[in-house]
């Protein structure tokens, strides 16, 4: 585009905003997004929960011929949306197609994209998974193809939703519109596998910064269960609200909620256990504020719009500190001040390790893949499922893993076929050698949730450095740094780090090692290529390609020549 172009969309897309939404203007962020796609370029947003990403799909769908595509996770989310976007006079229509509806409003949603009566069309991934729906959608010719919540294409935890990788054959199929991925957490290697699974085209990248100052970062440690569970409730009853609690488990969830409401207080059990009726009820209460504190699992939250909320806790370790940026995001969205507790007792991360170990089983591969090599031609997964009583999501997250081993190919169909020249044997084997490597990542990921909760420095630098963004510490306002919590900070303690031993995080650097600052590629003697993801005092982490999150001690490094830089370093 010339300047003078440049200048014409810009004006086109603030009309836009100002008109239908009445926002006087873009953000820097929403500005550059909305005009990359106008231009038919994918596009990748990493924002900060409220920093309003949807915009960027709303004023671009406007101003695009053909409806544009939302996939969204939840059904509450894809509500959550649609009502946001009706509540702006001048707007244009938006409907969903989902499980929970009639089948009389589910047609009239249909009716409506035909029309051109609906703009936007919010759909799960697992609709997307069905031939008559992405025939309709085909038929319907979308101009944007927008993935919210892009994080769970790159999500391999308890909760995989594993439709999500197939979204990029669905895209080709309704005719490869531009594709806009957005989300709240996405550290620089998350952001180049959603890119890659989504098979996005030169993507324009989007990155506003992680950090939320306002929201104060702390950890409190405990031995007991008991001691932890006594200091959640009564840390829920005295903060200001409202607020959320995070646990492990669905019996927990229902259990602090009871306890918090044998104290007086409104509060709800949120988890996927609960009846659609019950879960909407609970949602709908808090939005509305007559719930004091939502007592959830991972369940919740996800793209909740509420902008009050003053405190996040978690009454356990999350699974990755992914996941845990995006739920302590749901705080202080309103810019006041919040707090965000970790209530870390080093046991309970034993049920993390097992979630990490949820990915297909060889005997589940072996299955899939023995029914695969019978048939001899294209496979539909449903058959699949079909012959081998397997259900739907553990048929496509075995032919997921299949697929990225090369040991079968999926068509844009939904079907899949043996590689010439591969055994079942072979094939499994691959597919399970996948699997454990995918299975180490995970378990990396969980260990930066401990060295989180460990952490003898700042708080708030060691989560940024995880997401690669550099930062000055102190931050004065987590448990390490505000004067007013010295006496409840972590005492001093040796952490014991990859290579060598003992280090407190504070020291200076090795002398004689190089200076590794993030985003720095690198090679190690034993894992291969890695990136370096922070640099702090004598130690830095880095995510391998085969071994997931590891910390290195500088000492070590220079001692045992333990890296090298590779080629295209960005330092």
């Amino acid at each position: 585009m010339t300047n003078e172009s440049d200048d014409r969309a810009g004006e086109r897309l603030r009309r836009t905003a100002a008109e239908v939404f009445g926002w006087p203007e873009l953000r820097p962020g929403q500005q550059t997004a909305t005009e990359a796609v106008l231009q038919g370029r994918d596009a990748l947003v990493v924002m900060p929960t409220g920093a309003g990403k949807s915009a960027v799909y709303q004023v671009a769908g406007l101003l695009l011929p053909g409806p544009t595509v939302v996939v969204s996770p939840l059904i509450a989310l894809q509500r959550d949306q649609i009502a946001g976007l009706l509540g702006h006079r001048r707007a244009p229509g938006a409907v969903a197609v989902n499980s929970a509806q009639a089948a009389g409003e589910t047609a009239a949603a249909w009716d409506a994209v035909r029309h051109g009566d609906a703009e936007f069309l919010f759909l799960s991934p697992e609709q997307l998974a069905k031939d008559e729906v992405v025939e309709r959608l085909a038929a319907a010719g979308p101009s944007l193809f927008v993935v919210d919540e892009a994080q769970c294409v790159a999500a391999w935890g308890h909760d995989f939703r594993p439709d999500y990788l197939r979204l990029s054959q669905a895209i080709q199929r309704v005719g490869r519109p531009t594709v806009l991925a957005l989300t709240a957490t996405a550290a620089p290697p998350v952001r180049e596998e959603i890119v890659r699974r989504l098979d996005m085209d030169d993507p324009a990248l989007v990155v506003a910064g992680f950090d939320r100052p306002n929201i104060a970062l702390e950890v409190r440690r405990f031995q007991e269960d008991a001691d932890k569970r006594r200091a959640v409730v009564e840390r829920a009853a005295a903060e200001p609200k409202p607020g959320i609690v995070y646990t492990a488990t669905r019996r927990d969830a229902e259990e602090y909620a009871a306890d918090l409401a044998g104290l007086g207080l409104s509060a709800d059990a949120y988890h996927a256990g609960l009846a659609s009726g019950e879960r909407s009820r609970v949602h709908d209460a808090f939005l509305a504020g007559e719930t004091d504190v939502v007592v959830a699992t991972s369940a919740f939250g996800m793209g909740i719009d509420k902008e009050d909320v003053r405190f996040v806790l978690h009454a356990s370790v999350p699974g990755s500190l992914d996941a845990y940026y995006q739920e302590i995001g749901r705080a202080g969205r309103d810019g006041e001040p919040a707090v965000a507790v970790l209530h870390y007792r080093p046991q309970d991360s034993a049920l993390q390790h097992l979630f990490a170990h949820r990915v297909p089983d060889e005997e589940t591969l072996g299955t899939v893949v023995e029914k695969v090599h019978e048939h001899g031609g294209w496979l539909p997964l449903d058959d699949i499922g079909e012959q081998t009583d397997l259900t739907h999501r553990r048929v496509t997250a075995a032919v997921n893993l299949l697929d990225e081993a090369g040991a079968v190919r999926a068509d844009d169909r939904g079907r899949v076929h043996a590689v010439d020249g591969t055994t079942p044997e072979d094939a499994t084997a691959r597919a399970a050698e996948e699997a454990r490597a995918r299975g180490r990542l995970e378990r990396s990921r969980l260990e930066m949730v401990l060295g989180y909760a460990e952490a003898t420095g700042c708080r708030r630098r060691f989560l940024l450095g995880y997401f690669g963004e550099p930062y000055e510490a102190p931050c004065g306002s987590c448990d390490v740094c505000a004067p007013a919590s010295a006496a409840s900070s972590p005492s001093a303690r040796d952490t014991v780090v990859d290579g060598v031993g003992e280090s407190d995080g504070d020291r200076p650097a090795h002398p004689a090692a190089p200076s590794y600052p993030a985003g720095a590629l690198v090679r190690h003697t034993e894992w291969g290529d890695g990136t370096v993801m922070s640099e702090e005092g004598d130690r830095i982490t880095v995510l391998f390609d085969s071994m997931g999150y590891r910390t290195l001690s500088l000492a070590a490094i220079a001692d045992q020549d333990l890296l090298t830089a590779r080629e295209g370093d960005q330092s």
